[in-house]
């Protein structure tokens, strides 16, 4: 069998996602307890990041080293592809040196070109296309919220962008069944090609342009920052055409009793999301957050130290 790569999360199985978030749990029971836990002693894994980060970075990086292996940091200027040196070529020879390549990047055909010439593992950790680390950790938090084997059943309200963590929740809902509704202004809807792959699958997903409605009898409501990095110029006009997506109380309190409120963060307190629901007690963004390491050492686990996802 060949090498295996995480480009997107529509690649797995659902055994191998529901596998991947099981091992998470498993992980990070092991870390609550004092377990050390160290199957990639020797390893070592390539991080490069033309994109800046705090999460992705962090719990790579940490995660890396709860595992016994070393992450090593690496920007754009820190290597010659800034100074014209190929994709090809860098895959190449960073296949030659390290067991895994996590790249964060911007167009998603740089990630794909790398997977395609690198002899080890690559790892999206970001385009302007998808997201699927984070997606990973958001699904392990919903699982923690509602329980091991109802992931299936649950409905999912994403406000705001069509964006990469849209489509990572739609490639999501593609693998395990889950009912997923998306409420975007006009001109901004995810990727048709990706919705209609997904509905192609028999994935429920369907898109409004009125949040409450989206959002009514949810489990999940779900956000982004209203304008992306990359973004920056167009960051009036976006807050224009998002002023009636934010999610505060009166949109919460559209979903379900029990529903739980995500951000894959940075967040900005008054414009994508409102205070008292980002610091409120449905908010699960902190524990989000920290579970991108456990999710993140079970993909590590899996791809380093083949571990198959079971």
């Amino acid at each position: 069998m060949g090498k295996r790569d995480l480009l997107t999360l529509s690649e797995l199985s659902k055994r191998e996602l529901l596998g991947l978030l099981d091992r998470a749990q498993e992980l990070k029971q092991i870390m609550k307890l004092g377990g050390h836990h160290r199957p990639l002693e020797g390893r070592s894994l390539a991080m490069v990041f033309e994109k800046a980060s705090t999460r992705t970075r962090v719990s790579f990086d940490v995660g890396m080293h709860q595992l016994g292996g070393r992450a090593l940091m690496l920007k754009r200027d820190d290597l010659q592809i800034g100074r014209g040196e190929s994709i090809p070529d860098t895959a190449r020879v960073l296949s030659r040196y390290v067991d895994a390549i996590l790249i964060r990047t911007f167009q998603h055909e740089t990630v794909e070109m790398l997977a395609q010439h690198a002899d080890v593992p690559v790892i999206n950790g970001l385009t302007d296309k998808t997201h699927p680390c984070q997606v990973l950790a958001d699904l392990l938090t919903c699982q923690e919220a509602f329980g091991a084997g109802v992931l299936g059943a649950l409905r999912v309200a994403w406000i705001g962008d069509g964006n990469n963590m849209a489509h990572s929740w739609i490639n999501a809902a593609q693998v395990l069944g889950f009912a997923l509704t998306l409420a975007c202004p006009a001109g901004y809807d995810p990727d048709p090609a990706i919705v209609e792959a997904a509905c192609a699958a028999g994935a429920d997903v369907r898109i409004f342009r009125d949040p409450a409605e989206a959002t009514a009898g949810c489990h999940v409501v779900n956000t982004d920052v209203w304008a992306s990095m990359g973004q920056e110029e167009e960051a009036q006009a976006r807050r224009t055409a998002f002023a009636d997506f934010q999610v505060d109380a009166a949109l919460m309190a559209r979903a379900r009793s029990e529903a739980i409120f995500l951000h894959c963060l940075p967040a900005h307190r008054g414009e994508e999301v409102a205070a008292e629901v980002i610091d409120g007690p449905q908010s699960r963004v902190f524990d989000e957050a920290e579970n991108r390491l456990h999710a993140q050492k079970a993909v590590l686990e899996w791809l380093i130290g083949g571990r198959a996802p079971a």
